[in-house]
């Protein structure tokens, strides 16, 4: 749903949206696999008299966290308008149905940016409020809040996680020397960015040749996080040692292969790894199976920072729907590519990416970059 016209909303509404918008920040790292939403309540003359954003699975919901904080101010709301980034849940899950909390607290208006595409609740919710009298407008920077849940859209309307693959590479594009070397292209800065990143993923994945050359440990360290995203090695003959440290504390890891070996399954279990097999051509696993499996995880957003071989093996796919990019300002020379997945006859076959976004991290660039055309994935 596109963003309403300026006209349909005053300044003041989309003042009082954007504000909800960064309380939905605010959830990146605590709420999934639940989407982030933020809700600021107004009283009837205006003023903000509740704020509040989605807390851990299980626990409340944007709009009662902002009611109960119209409470605890003692704030009367209503007669009052709420301002909700996604469309308020019609549903019983872990939560009772956020909208019935709306209409018990009397409001007369709820400002929504975008409707929720879970079908349990597409459409129900708006529908509900408005039955009991509510006046409901829909599509207040609408862009904005689908981009904050871009892998929660991904999820519910494709079945698998928005895939964002990192990179950390020189200007002649080497992520590494020819000897594998690639610790640290990139400064702090970027480095410190790109745990950022990680924070809002619900998985950071990588294969078993960067376990094997670097033994990494893939979680959230470098900025605060109120948990650690999964961690998924892709592992077709599960060929990683169970004393790797991707597999230590804290977090849990999931491993796909592709060839069950009771041993090693029995390994990688014992240091409370979990092993799924998703077989695929060639003794490979099923890339495609496993994001569907990632999304019936509660997966929305799956960051990839793994070597050429894997990287190049989604690209030939039409898997990665977004690319992040840390650009240093050195030349390595000869070295290893971001992808491999050549040899391309023409460079009419070449991937088509389109800028997203570029800014200056540190003395670095960071490159968001898009498939050219929607049609690409």
């Amino acid at each position: 749903m596109p963003d309403s016209p300026a006209a349909s909303f005053s300044a003041a509404d989309t003042i009082l949206m954007r504000e909800a918008l960064a309380l939905a920040q605010q959830a990146v790292g605590l709420s999934d696999p639940n989407p982030r939403v933020g809700c600021v309540i107004t009283a009837v003359d205006g003023r903000v008299i509740g704020r509040g954003h989605t807390q851990r699975v299980g626990a409340a919901h944007a709009e009662v966290m902002a009611l109960q904080d119209a409470a605890a101010s003692g704030g009367t709301v209503s007669g009052g308008t709420a301002y909700v980034s996604l469309e308020p849940c019609s549903h019983h899950g872990r939560t009772p149905p956020c909208c019935d909390a709306l209409i018990a607290a009397r409001l007369a208006r709820v400002v929504v940016a975008v409707g929720d595409a879970n079908p349990l609740v597409a459409g129900l919710g708006l529908a509900r409020l408005r039955t009991a009298g509510i006046a409901v407008e829909v599509g207040l920077l609408a862009d904005a809040a689908r981009e904050l849940n871009i892998g929660f859209f991904s999820r519910m309307e494709r079945g698998r996680p928005w895939l964002r693959m990192k990179a950390a590479v020189s200007l002649d594009g080497r992520s590494a020397l020819e000897n594998g070397a690639s610790q640290w292209i990139t400064g702090e800065a970027a480095r410190a960015d790109g745990h950022a990143w990680r924070k809002r993923a619900g998985a950071v994945l990588t294969g078993v040749g960067t376990v094997l050359d670097d033994n990494p440990r893939l979680d959230v360290r470098l900025v605060a996080t109120a948990r650690q995203p999964l961690r998924v090695v892709v592992d077709s003959r599960l060929a990683m040692p169970p004393g790797a440290r991707i597999l230590d504390a804290p977090g849990t890891v999931l491993v796909y292969a592709a060839e069950p070996a009771a041993e090693r399954v029995a390994a990688l279990q014992a240091r409370g790894a979990e092993v799924a097999l998703v077989p695929g051509p060639g003794a490979k696993v099923d890339l495609r199976a496993m994001l569907q499996d990632l999304g019936r995880r509660g997966i929305n957003e799956l960051h990839v920072e793994a070597g050429s071989k894997l990287n190049g093996s989604f690209v030939r796919e039409g898997l990665v729907d977004e690319w992040l990019v840390y650009m240093a300002p050195k030349l390595l020379g000869s070295g290893r590519s971001l992808a491999d997945f050549g040899p391309l006859q023409t460079l009419a076959d070449a991937v088509a990416l389109r800028f997203h976004a570029v800014d200056r991290v540190g003395d670095d660039l960071r490159l968001l970059l898009r498939p050219a055309s929607e049609t690409a994935r």
